[in-house]
């Protein structure tokens, strides 16, 4: 008796009958994400939309409009309008779709907003980036959900930091390159673990006692001190280059800081971080630091841990044998300025 493994074999309507069906079981699959990046499209017309939708990303288009469909797709979670042409009538409609309400992640950067689209539609959002446009105010985070874990706002013309306080749950906002001059309203942002506020016009630091931030970004401000730092001693990373720093001061407390980028200052020496014991990165080039005398006692505390380390366009760097004396004090460096140590 032929097994059934080999019935039908020779009869090719059987074969063709179950290649359908093989068809018919991958078609069935539903489509959970959609990917049209770099297509270039004015409009969706011409796009299939799948009502399984979870994902739909549309970075990199001329989409000028939201396509109402979207609007149905009731497992809708991530949704993607980067680098496209929408402005603050074009996403008016998103916040009256319920059927999307379930979106974590909204995406709309690079596009042509001037104000934060009505969010509070999605009581479930984690992700809300709306880098890259024309944004003057942060008015109307106060009705984006307060489970919010990641705000990118940075490329704006946002000139005061508002409407921020009931994100309890935040650990990431990125207010980089704005019009920003004072560090506020971020005492109850407890959970916040990054903080990117680089290319402002900030002169002085007011952490507002976050305790658990483990990365700071101040690059390109106007700080002319660095005090405001010993409370956040859970920072591992710190960018504060390209300011006008004259003095080393309210680090020592820093005790997990891995990284410290203070290049581009006015410092004449290097003080305060001896007791750092896990620094690892120290970036101190064009500043004004005269000599490496004192550099082994000034970074005592990672004299082992240190892999890179900045020096140069500093006087320091034309002391002779400045490489080799680096490498006697740092045993373990990898990288002295650009140059990877063999």
């Amino acid at each position: 008796m032929a097994s059934r493994e080999g019935e039908g074999a020779g009869d090719p309507q059987a074969a063709a009958a179950s290649g359908e069906a093989e068809v018919r079981m991958e078609t069935e699959e539903p489509m959970l994400c959609l990917d049209l990046t770099s297509y270039q499209l004015h409009d969706l017309s011409e796009v299939e939309i799948p009502p399984t939708l979870e994902e739909v990303d549309l970075t990199a288009n001329r989409l000028s409009s939201v396509d109402p469909r979207i609007g149905r797709l009731a497992g809708l979670r991530k949704l993607s309008f980067r680098q496209n042409l929408l402005d603050d009538d074009a996403v008016a409609p998103l916040s009256s779709w319920d059927a999307i309400s379930g979106l974590q992640e909204l995406v709309f950067r690079d596009n042509k907003l001037t104000r934060i689209p009505d969010a509070s539609i999605f009581k479930g959002l984690l992700i809300f980036d709306v880098s890259f446009n024309e944004i003057s105010s942060l008015t109307g985070l106060s009705k984006v959900s307060s489970t919010l874990k990641e705000l990118y706002v940075s490329k704006n013309e946002v000139a005061k930091m508002e409407e921020l306080e009931h994100f309890h749950a935040l650990e990431i906002l990125e207010l980089g390159s704005n019009r920003l001059r004072v560090m506020e309203n971020l005492e109850t942002l407890t959970n916040l673990q990054e903080l990117w506020l680089g290319r402002n016009r900030i002169r002085t630091v007011n952490l507002c006692g976050l305790k658990l931030i483990k990365k700071i970004s101040l690059q390109s401000n106007r700080l002319t001190s660095m005090d405001g730092f010993q409370e956040c001693v859970a920072l591992e990373e710190l960018y504060l280059s390209h300011n006008g720093i004259q003095k080393m001061e309210g680090l020592s407390t820093l005790q997990n800081l891995r990284v410290l980028d203070v290049s581009s200052n006015k410092l004449t020496a290097i003080e305060n971080i001896e007791t750092l014991t896990r620094l690892e990165d120290l970036w101190l080039n064009d500043n004004q630091i005269p000599s490496l005398e004192g550099i082994e006692a000034a970074l005592a505390g990672s004299r082992e841990k240190l892999t890179t380390i900045y020096l140069e366009r500093n006087p320091c760097a034309k002391t002779p044998n400045y490489s080799s004396t680096l490498k006697k004090i740092f045993p373990n460096l990898e990288q002295i300025d650009s140059d990877i140590i063999s």
